[in-house]
């Protein structure tokens, strides 16, 4: 016995590569995508940051030196714009990836975002009061 090839011609429409701006809703998925590259750099840069408090008073000096150049301040300021539009759609998105039940009835969306905004509130100010009053 021969066995058959099949040979199937696959027609393929080129698709340019930025076909996501022709969409709002893939523009903002693919933005979204884009934000966790920020969300690496700030992990990165959150660990280099406690190596050099590690590395005693000398090292993390030299550490705030660097992050006080004007061109790592408004890099930060860009990359910290785009982790908050990360965090919002998480949250935003977070109803949509769990759905909750209490018995039989669905949590609704608008309670499992807002705790979630509520809990990051919550955090955040505990942190900020932390900080400021050491300060």
């Amino acid at each position: 016995l021969r066995a058959r090839v099949c040979s199937a011609s696959w027609v393929r429409r080129k698709v340019s590569t930025w076909w996501w701006l022709g969409s709002w809703p893939y523009t903002r998925f693919i933005l979204r995508e884009i934000t966790s590259v920020f969300v690496a750099y700030f992990v990165v840069l959150v660990l280099y940051q406690l190596y050099a408090l590690n590395q005693g008073p000398a090292a993390y000096d030299g550490f705030q030196q660097v992050m006080k150049e004007p061109v790592l301040v408004f890099f930060n300021c860009i990359a910290f714009a785009f982790i908050l539009y990360h965090s919002i759609t998480w949250f935003n998105l977070a109803p949509k990836a769990m759905v909750l039940k209490v018995g039989k009835n669905k949590i609704p969306g608008w309670l499992i975002a807002g705790s979630n905004f509520g809990a990051w509130i919550a955090v955040s100010v505990v942190i900020a009061w932390a900080v400021l009053r050491k300060i």
